[in-house]
C-alpha cells in the first residue's frame, strides 16, 4: 500500500475557508457555509491518497501545482513528494495570480 501524503494548510487558504463561511452567515445561512467547507475539507482528504488528482493549475502549467474543482470552488494546492500543501480556496472564476 502507498504511502498517505502529509496534507497541511496555508495561511491563506485557512482564510479563505473562513471567508467564505463569514459570507454565508452574513446572508444568514450559516449552515449552507459549514457544509459546504465540510465538503471541502472531505474533497481535501482524498489527497492523501491521491495527490495527483487534482489537474495542473492551467495559468501556470507547473506540474506541482495543482487543483481540484469542487463547483464553484477551485481547491489549489502544491504537491511535494510525500505532501499536500493546500494554498488557496477560491471561487472557480477567479483567476490565479502569483505574488
Amino acid at each position: 500500500m502507498a504511502e498517505q501524503a502529509r496534507i497541511t494548510f496555508a495561511a491563506s487558504a485557512i482564510k479563505d475557508l473562513e471567508d467564505m463561511q463569514a459570507y454565508y452567515l452574513g446572508e444568514g445561512v450559516p449552515e449552507v457555509g459549514k457544509r459546504l467547507a465540510a465538503e471541502i475539507v472531505s474533497k481535501i482528504e482524498r489527497l492523501g491518497a491521491h495527490p495527483l488528482a487534482g489537474r495542473v493549475v492551467p495559468e501556470f502549467r507547473i506540474e506541482h501545482l495543482r487543483e481540484i474543482i469542487y463547483p464553484p470552488f477551485r481547491i489549489v494546492y502544491r504537491h511535494d513528494r510525500h505532501k499536500v500543501r493546500i494554498v488557496r480556496i477560491w471561487r472557480s472564476e477567479r483567476l490565479l495570480k502569483l505574488p
